[in-house]
């Protein structure tokens, strides 16, 4: 069952509104007593209908999530649209690009939002296992960015991360400093790939995902790191990762 709903963001986006998205299981209402893990997922609108996607392609996540029956609960929040705010919003630091300028980074105040309201109030309205074992974070792109920013910052809260095609190439000088500067549980589990047809797109991004690599793999994290051989820049690629990625982090 997927269900819709409207959040504010103040300190980023004032009182406009955005769509909030959850679904839950379809035993939820018949065992009352179960509670359920949580994955949080950024891009909302392009997680789980083609409806509401962007592009008119989304992830398909309620067709799969339906189909393979899984006892979990999939939590995702609408991105900014309005000009260069999801990348803003999406990202922890500030960095320059090539068409836009300066994009000033704003992804700690989301990350602080997510943490300290949407979590709360997902974790008083519906029955959830609200603890660290049991809460994982995912995203594509710039989203995949932050779902790694999230499950390093915030590792206390995050256990589990997919991170599918970060877009670590934005600002590596001060990213991956942050990483290796993080202190990460060795219990945690990290899924990290990007698509071989992507990779032309930005140069250096193979050394730097594999550098990234590099220094979860010496905080003996669990990473599971692979390379899509077809795989794109889009919804319809990350489509096919989510049953490797749900097994990866036990999901």
């Amino acid at each position: 069952m997927l269900k819709k709903w409207n959040v504010t963001i103040p300190k980023l986006s004032g009182a406009e509104p955005r769509r909030a998205y959850i679904h839950l299981p379809d035993s939820y209402y018949r065992k009352p007593q179960k509670r359920y893990p949580v994955l949080y997922m950024f891009d909302g609108h392009n997680v789980f209908v083609d409806e509401d996607a962007t592009f008119g392609k989304s992830w398909g996540m309620e067709s799969y999530l339906q189909g393979s029956r899984k006892e979990l609960i999939v939590v995702g929040v609408e991105c900014n649209h309005n000009g260069s705010c999801r990348l803003q919003e999406y990202s922890p630091v500030s960095f320059e690009n090539g068409e836009l300028g300066t994009i000033p980074g704003r992804g700690k105040a989301y990350m602080h939002w997510l943490v300290y309201y949407l979590k709360p109030y997902i974790d008083s309205h519906y029955r959830t296992q609200p603890d660290r074992r049991h809460t994982a974070i995912a995203g594509s792109s710039m989203g995949g960015l932050m779902a790694l920013y999230a499950v390093t910052a915030y590792n206390h809260i995050f256990q589990k991360a997919a991170c599918l095609s970060p877009s670590l190439w934005t600002a590596p000088d001060q990213l991956l400093p942050m990483l290796e500067n993080t202190r990460v549980r060795r219990d945690t589990l990290i899924y990290l790939d990007y698509g071989a047809l992507e990779l032309p797109n930005h140069a250096d991004n193979l050394s730097i995902l594999t550098k990234a690599a590099n220094i979860l793999l010496s905080k003996q994290v669990g990473l599971t790191l692979r390379l899509i051989p077809d795989g794109s820049h889009c919804e319809a690629s990350w489509e096919k990762q989510i049953p490797v990625f749900m097994e990866c982090l036990g999901l």
